[in-house]
């Protein structure tokens, strides 16, 4: 029998859906199960959206040009170029989902065994990208103390070798929500322009920053425009997870014509996901204003409930919907496991995603995990109720 590659063999698991199937028992068993483990809001997609779809005529579904529908990405550059000035329809490529974005700029801007610093815990699935592409993560860890702030630039100094070619962030970040300060977003310029990398930024919860706190685009860094790429993607900005619609943004026209023959070899972007998030754009503010105080109310509930439990310490989100919380026990990944196999209070049960999964490094995160307050005040504090409950249970501490 042929064998698997070594590529494939390697792909990590994702922590937000490895656990699937203890939470797919567990329901069998009639036990409620409460989603904290995934990035899927209940917020209602905007209806000028659902409304692009529902009233179409097209008799025809036809392939679009592989950068995406010429008007779409005008309507995208007129809302990149109220975050960032000058920035046109050229700049701008329409991709399937962020991932796509993502995994387009690795491979139009970096070769194989190139390495990219990122600051962990990250999006888990960055991992994923690397390996499809031949690209090597160099973590720095930032620390749960610290609110999971930017690590200090020595550190990123002290990691820059011969094969770095990029550092990548996520703003405000998955896992941690954490949001970065216009003063970090510059120290991050300073070693870019110093080593010459590229600076990937993810930025797909750029709406939603709490507590008065500004976000702060990559794109407005002066000095490197064409050593910037932004990702960005529709699905938790407008609640369209499932249209698989998201960008890539950069001024580097080389590396804008170098991702196109990527796009071309895939032919085209989702055509129903182009005329939702086309759509989309004519949402009000109002929608993300009522949003963001819907969030803000959500973790509210989540982060202090969670600190007011023995044991659990969980800094507070200063933007996206996660959270990550430090956990009384030795093995998150046993402990969320457990939960879903062993315990029920009052009929559910919680399911997490072990942080350890977000972190490149071996060994850390093993007592932490990450949350998604995504889901109905109610449901939040019925979450850390059972969570609670749960820790007091559990015998493997």
């Amino acid at each position: 029998m042929p064998k698997i590659s070594e590529r494939g063999l390697n792909m990590p698991e994702s922590p937000i859906r490895k656990l699937v199937p203890f939470a797919e028992k567990a329901k069998s068993k009639g036990v409620g199960v409460i989603h904290l483990n995934i990035g899927q809001p209940d917020i209602e997609t905007p209806k000028v959206a659902l409304d692009a779809v529902k009233n179409l005529t097209m008799e025809v579904y036809e392939y679009s040009h592989s950068a995406g529908n010429e008007s779409y990405r005008i309507g995208l550059a007129k809302y990149y170029d109220k975050i960032s000035p000058g920035i046109t329809h050229e700049n701008v490529m329409v991709t399937t989902g962020g991932s796509e974005a993502l995994a387009f700029a690795f491979t139009a801007c970096l070769n194989l065994g190139d390495e990219v610093i990122i600051p962990e815990p990250f999006y888990a699935n960055y991992n994923g990208f690397a390996e499809a592409t031949g690209v090597t993560v160099v973590p720095i860890s930032s620390s749960i103390e610290s609110g999971f702030a930017l690590p200090k630039i020595e550190e990123f100094e002290k990691n820059i070798t011969s094969k770095t070619k990029a550092i990548l962030i996520c703003n405000p970040g998955n896992p941690t929500g954490y949001l970065y300060s216009q003063e970090e977003l510059n120290k991050l310029r300073d070693i870019v322009k110093k080593h010459d990398l590229y600076l990937f930024a993810d930025e797909v919860y750029r709406e939603f920053c709490y507590d008065g706190k500004e976000h702060h685009s990559l794109l407005n860094l002066e000095g490197i425009e064409d050593n910037v790429v932004v990702v960005d993607s529709v699905s938790k900005r407008y609640s369209m997870c499932g249209v698989r619609i998201g960008a890539m943004i950069s001024r580097n026209n080389a590396v804008m014509t170098t991702a196109l023959k990527l796009a071309q070899a895939r032919l085209s972007p989702p055509l129903l996901g182009q005329i939702a998030g086309e759509a989309a754009l004519q949402t009000p503010n109002s929608y993300f204003e009522k949003v963001s105080k819907e969030y803000v109310e959500r973790r509210d509930i989540l982060v202090d409930g969670l600190n007011s439990i023995e044991g659990v310490f969980c800094p507070k989100p200063g933007g996206a919907f996660y959270a990550v919380a430090q956990l009384p026990v030795s093995d998150s990944d046993k402990f969320c496991q457990w939960m879903l196999e062993e315990f029920e209070f009052e009929g559910e049960t919680v399911m997490m995603a072990p942080a350890s999964g977000f972190y490149s490094t071996p060994g850390k995160g093993k007592n932490e995990v990450r949350l998604a307050y995504v889901l109905e005040k109610d449901k939040l504090r019925k979450a850390v109720r059972c969570l609670a409950e749960g820790l007091k249970a559990y015998p493997n501490k």
